[in-house]
């Protein structure tokens, strides 16, 4: 299948001629759609290559400066940085600069320009790399794909008669209380085509129009719902039946599209069936409730029966 049930998408692009290099140019991106282990990777080597970076120049103007030990500094000599002895001291320094800790026993003084300098440059990268570093962890965490994973689909489709009409019904629920605003619900039927002229298209897209009692805008989806595909002539399964649904050859995509309520982001669930997951002349089981109380209770043990 093209579409996963968990709406993971199974293609693979190759020959690109483009270099992988314009990945770079769209930096934040890139840096967002990483899996974890590598984004923690450069969040990790971000801050310590910068601080061994600055560590490093901050030895250098040390040793240019005499003020390392090995160079036996007078009493009356005053260092660019007091108290750096060695790599790991400037290691320590940098640090302690960029991370704004300030124990207060390693100093710029006013002796070097070169390490006032220094001190304002790495304070302002530094300032840099913990905002766009943050920022991407956070953006991570936050993003509206996380919300997707708390709407579900239920694991087969059904046909069956509603309303008097033959229809394809699909049930799809919301795990969390808070709504998701200006719901919209589509599908894409995917198959091989042969067109008039000889030609095979494959994925051909084909529109799917899928309505609940209230519409197919604006849900207000609480609760789990059934939405449905009317087949009548214009449907791509008007010449389907029970017999020969298992011969056919189509994928179909359903996606729910929504704002959550919560962070204001857009969002988008997508489930896929295949000629197997669709039962012909079956309903879903009642699942929402009353209790004595009453609240209404949805019984998710038999959401996908």
């Amino acid at each position: 299948r093209l579409v996963s049930k968990d709406g993971r998408c199974n293609i693979e692009f190759g020959n690109v001629e483009q270099s992988r290099f314009v990945f770079l140019i769209d930096i934040w991106t890139t840096i967002l759609d990483l899996r974890w282990r590598y984004k923690m990777t450069i969040f990790i080597s971000a801050f310590l290559g910068s601080w061994f970076l600055f560590g490093l120049l901050w030895y250098g103007v040390a040793y240019i400066h005499k003020d390392l030990p090995e160079f036996n500094p007078s009493i009356n000599h005053t260092p660019c940085v007091d108290n750096i002895n060695g790599l790991t001291s400037a290691f320590l320094f940098s640090l302690e600069t960029q991370v704004t800790i300030g124990y207060g026993f390693r100093c710029v003084t006013e002796q070097c320009a070169t390490a006032i300098f220094l001190l304002i440059f790495q304070s302002i990268l530094g300032v840099i790399i913990n905002s766009f570093m943050c920022g991407a962890i956070l953006a991570k965490i936050s993003r509206s794909k996380n919300r997707a994973k708390t709407i579900t689909f239920s694991r087969n489709a059904v046909i069956s008669k509603r309303g008097g009409k033959l229809c394809l019904l699909i049930r799809v629920a919301n795990l969390r209380k808070s709504l998701l605003i200006g719901s919209h619900i589509y599908g894409k039927l995917l198959k091989t085509t042969i067109t008039p002229e000889g030609e095979t298209i494959i994925l051909d897209q084909v529109n799917i129009e899928f309505v609940v009692d209230a519409g197919n805008e604006n849900l207000f989806f609480i609760s789990p719902l059934t939405i449905y595909h009317i087949i009548d002539k214009n449907s791509p399964f008007f010449h389907m039946a029970a017999e020969t649904i298992l011969q056919q050859d189509f994928e179909l995509v359903v996606f729910l599209d929504g704002t959550v309520e919560a962070t204001s982001a857009t969002c988008q669930v997508r489930t896929s069936y295949i000629p197997e997951e669709v039962l012909w002349g079956y309903r879903f089981a009642p699942i929402v409730s009353k209790t004595k109380e009453g609240k209404y209770r949805v019984d998710f043990q038999n959401f996908s029966k």
